[in-house]
């Protein structure tokens, strides 16, 4: 550790959950460089947002919370989210200094000396009494192995990798997933592809009516019950349902919202299911969500049995240096910017020695 640069905290991402813990430790007094460092893998502002399909405009994006001490106006629903949200971010580092150093690739996090944590990055290492990760997910794309998988002749793709409808334009599409994105791209596909399947594993739950604070609270609980025994987190929003907006009631109506079991096999030129039915493709989109971008920290052992990490508030339960922002029940916009805050108090009280945060 001895070319380490030593401060106080760490944090590593700048999305939003990143850039409220930033906001937060530069509130209460930690200068950027001096007693904190924000550690970004992307080559720009915008965190996972910057790398968003062209027309996934900000009209449509669901759930975008303003960052803490500034908010967002005066944005063109028309614009690519990408666009509008990086624009922001871009000028949230400006307005409160953070100084996000970028690009940096974390390739490990683990015990250092004096009882500080080194921070290995392609960049030079630092060693820091304090770690807020807040890596997010979109480094992690999830994508199912299902038998035949490798013998299909046509193209698969990730939602990582849409870059828009038009590419899909005459061909048979399957889409794989039941979230948000599944059903953005089925909707945007369709007046494009010659055909287009939705499969999920388990029927979609759609919501009608407002999604309230009760309902929120209810959502976040259940997630949080997971990371507290030590469970990959689910997503909030994978229990809160899909809005049962105009859009979604419209391809309900039109027939493109017609989802099928999940196929039981892949096959040169599609999709098999055990009831003899099969399906012809081109194309098989599997929009079936991403993992948490943690093996940085995989020297530090947090992991628990069952496969997540054990987590009280946002501080790991195995080692109360390190807190996970944006993780499990932090992981929507609003739940991070609360989550960020809270990691800063807690660490502010283990830097100053204070038993309650250990």
């Amino acid at each position: 550790m001895n070319n380490a640069r030593e401060v106080e905290a760490v944090v590593i991402g700048a999305g939003q959950a990143g850039l409220s813990s930033a906001y937060h430790l530069r509130r209460t007094g930690f200068e950027p460089d001096r007693d904190f460092v924000v550690l970004d893998r992307s080559p720009a502002p915008g965190g996972a947002w910057q790398f968003r399909w062209p027309s996934l405009t900000y009209g449509k994006v669901h759930g975008m919370h303003a960052l803490p001490g500034m908010e967002l106006t005066g944005a063109d629903p028309a614009r690519p989210s990408a666009e509008v949200i990086g624009e922001y971010f871009a000028d949230y580092e400006h307005a409160f200094g953070l100084r996000v150093r970028r690009p940096v690739d974390v390739r490990a996090v683990r015990a250092g000396d004096g009882g500080r944590l080194l921070v290995e990055t392609d960049r030079g290492d630092w060693a820091a009494r304090a770690l807020i990760n807040a890596t997010g997910t979109w480094n992690r794309p999830f994508r199912p192995r299902y038998p035949g998988q490798e013998t299909f002749r046509g193209r698969q793709l990730h939602t990582a990798q849409y870059a828009g409808p038009e590419e899909f334009a005459g061909r048979r599409v399957v889409v794989v997933g039941g979230g948000a994105s599944g059903t953005q791209h089925l909707l945007e596909l369709a007046p494009y592809a010659a055909a287009t399947t939705w499969v999920t594993r388990r029927p979609p739950v759609f919501r009608e009516g407002p999604f309230d604070e009760g309902a929120g609270r209810a959502a976040v609980a259940l997630v949080e019950e997971r990371v507290r025994q030590g469970l990959p987190p689910r997503s909030v929003v994978s229990v809160t349902g899909l809005p049962l907006n105009d859009a979604i009631r419209q391809g309900l109506k039109d027939g493109v919202l017609d989802r099928q079991p999940m196929f039981d096999r892949i096959t040169p030129d599609g999709v098999d299911w055990n009831d003899g039915r099969h399906v012809d493709a081109d194309v098989i989109l599997w929009a079936t969500g991403f993992r948490a971008a943690l093996d940085h920290l995989a020297p530090l052992r947090l992991r628990e049995p069952g496969g997540g990490i054990r987590v009280e508030g946002t501080r790991a339960v195995a080692d109360p240096r390190v807190h996970l922002v944006g993780y499990g029940p932090s992981a929507s916009t609003v739940g991070a910017n609360r989550a960020g805050r809270e990691a800063v108090r807690d660490i502010r009280r283990l830097l100053a020695g204070d038993p309650v945060a250990a």
